[in-house]
């Protein structure tokens, strides 16, 4: 599926280390089950996901460990901040997610959390397979050439 345009949507939460810890294969596009004091405290922008996994609960697909804080007005209605969030895939999505976890040793993580042009939130999530030490160090330095590269072209020389 195509990335987000980010013109188009407002991001809630973003886990900027995934890339770095994982080979992402593949993304997709997937709704989340809220409760209303999250999607207020969402709307603040305040989420956290760098720590968060998507995983089978039953037949279904949850995301666990994401890190939503307390909406303050909502006093004694409030949710629990690291609670396990239902994702909304089709059927077809979560067999084809969950074949790769147990199958194949894949991780399911989140990407970002944003809320899309109909104000939707969603959660786009990379299937991904965890890095070793030494493709941690050549993703380290291919991004220190390119930056360097855009440095020299930069400047002419």
């Amino acid at each position: 599926m195509s990335k987000p345009d980010p013109e188009r949507y407002k991001l809630a939460a973003d886990n900027r280390k995934a890339r770095y810890s994982y080979a992402i294969t593949e993304t997709l596009e997937a709704g989340i089950a809220l409760q209303g004091t999250e999607i207020k405290s969402l709307r603040g922008g305040r989420a956290t996901i760098g720590e968060s996994y998507a995983g089978p609960m039953g037949t279904e697909l949850f995301l666990f460990n994401a890190h939503i804080p307390e909406y303050l007005e909502a006093n004694r209605f409030n949710h629990d901040v690291r609670r396990p969030r239902k994702l909304l895939l089709h059927r077809r999505q979560i067999d084809k997610l969950m074949g790769a976890i147990q199958r194949e040793g894949y991780t399911v993580i989140p990407l970002k959390v944003y809320f899309n042009d109909k104000g939707r939130a969603k959660v786009e999530l990379g299937l991904g397979k965890g890095k070793k030490l030494h493709d941690k160090r050549e993703t380290e330095k291919t991004r220190d050439w390119n930056r360097d590269k855009a440095r020299i072209l930069k400047t002419g020389g």
